[in-house]
């Protein structure tokens, strides 16, 4: 069972007693999950939304939603920034392939009876070409990016930028 469905169950049947309607949490459209309602996360009912957890290297955890949000964009926009933003996480994920790929290398470099050199070193460069790899991934995504917004939304792309509201 997913492991917060642990804090829905709980609230809903007040510790073992089903919640009825005279009840305002259990009740009406929302099933008593009124504004500002957050069952789960680190944050809480009342804590600020979690933007750090799962964000796919972009440090945010719906980096296309809140993109639409603060930088109001339109739809072909938004279309569009899809499409970038799956390109940039496919190379991440393939980015932490090679990472762990390495790290492998590297212990089997250590574990044998004399250091392995040729191996280790092949780990690191492999690195190296999957950092280059990555660093062209994200810039090829900032152009386009560059390209396909309008004045006013690259300054509120920057100023999240800057203020660390969402990270590259």
């Amino acid at each position: 069972m997913y492991p917060g469905f642990f804090g829905f169950w709980k609230q809903r049947h007040h510790h073992g007693e089903e919640a009825h309607c005279g009840d305002e949490r259990a009740c009406g459209p929302r099933g008593g999950f009124g504004p500002g309602h957050r069952p789960f996360g680190p944050g809480g009912p009342s804590g600020p939304p979690d933007w750090d957890t799962d964000g796919g290297g972009f440090g945010v955890r719906r980096p296309l939603r809140f993109l639409a949000w603060k930088l109001e964009l339109e739809e072909q926009q938004v279309a569009k920034l899809a499409v970038l933003l799956d390109e940039l996480k496919t190379e991440r994920a393939q980015a932490a392939v090679d990472q762990r790929r390495s790290i492998a290398a590297f212990a089997d470099g250590v574990e044998s009876e004399v250091f392995d050199l040729a191996r280790a070193t092949e780990a690191a460069e492999q690195r190296v070409r999957t950092a280059e790899r990555l660093k062209q991934a994200v810039l090829k995504a900032l152009q386009a990016m560059h390209a396909l917004l309008t004045p006013e939304q690259r300054k509120r792309l920057a100023y999240l930028l800057r203020t660390g509201a969402l990270s590259i």
